[in-house]
């Protein structure tokens, strides 16, 4: 009941609303392109899978249409990180917050322009979008990085590497917060992977997924984030696209 609960809690607020459409999306895209691409008897079955997911997707971006004040908000109040004490993390957050920021209207537009609401060339805005998200995705990866280097010299440092120096509850917090990390640099590897396939042919590896890796990567992102979201019990960070 206490789990169905929580459940409940999450499906009313649209952050974690967004977060269990996101993990059932990509989860239906694996089933179904595994089920399309290994088991031809079950092809039907795969194929409505990869049809509800991509209306799950679809949904997200529609939804996303109202995220452009929430990420202004954010950014203004982050502004150039004042309180942050570390110089590259006050840079790559910036620009991170910046290239979130222009994200979502290229994607508006994208969306848009698909729906016939504009005229514009849909296929230029959607790489667009791809490319500002994965360039957040980069600057978050970059931070997570540098942030479990710095956190394990401090935890390894000689002069604070006895629990004398450093009482048992502040150890366990930086280690907490490495393991954080850990799985946020992983959440957004997997996420960077997709969001290079989703660019124009001849970027990379971009266009050379099947249906069900690009699922197996959204979903392992997305079980990170909801397993980190359940830990912090916190559904109200934003989610990825």
């Amino acid at each position: 009941m206490a789990a169905l609960s929580s459940l409940a809690s999450a499906l009313e607020s649209y952050r974690g609303r967004d977060r269990l459409i996101r993990t059932l999306g990509y989860c239906c895209q694996l089933v179904g392109g595994v089920l399309v691409e290994q088991c031809p008897a079950r092809s039907e079955v795969g194929t409505r899978l990869l049809t509800l997911s991509s209306q799950l997707s679809h949904c997200r971006t529609v939804l996303r249409l109202f995220d452009d004040m929430a990420m202004f908000i954010y950014t203004k109040q982050y502004g150039l990180g004042a309180e942050e004490e570390d110089f590259f993390v006050r840079g790559v957050s910036v620009l991170g917050n910046l290239a979130d920021q222009l994200y979502y209207p290229c994607e508006h537009i994208a969306w848009a322009a698909d729906a016939k609401i504009l005229r514009a060339d849909s296929a230029r805005w959607w790489t667009l979008s791809t490319a500002f998200w994965g360039l957040s995705l980069l600057l978050g990866i970059a931070r997570s990085l540098w942030m479990v280097l710095k956190l394990r010299q401090r935890l390894r440092d000689p002069a604070v590497a006895f629990t004398s120096r450093l009482p048992r509850s502040k150890r366990r917090a930086l280690e907490a917060q490495v393991q954080s990390e850990v799985l946020t640099l992983l959440s957004n590897l997997a996420d960077l992977a997709n969001a290079v396939h989703w660019l124009p042919p001849g970027v990379l590896w971009a266009g050379r997924f099947p249906p069900w890796l690009v699922g197996l990567l959204g979903t392992v992102s997305s079980l990170l984030s909801v397993y980190q979201a359940v830990r912090a019990g916190d559904w109200t960070e934003a989610t990825a696209p």
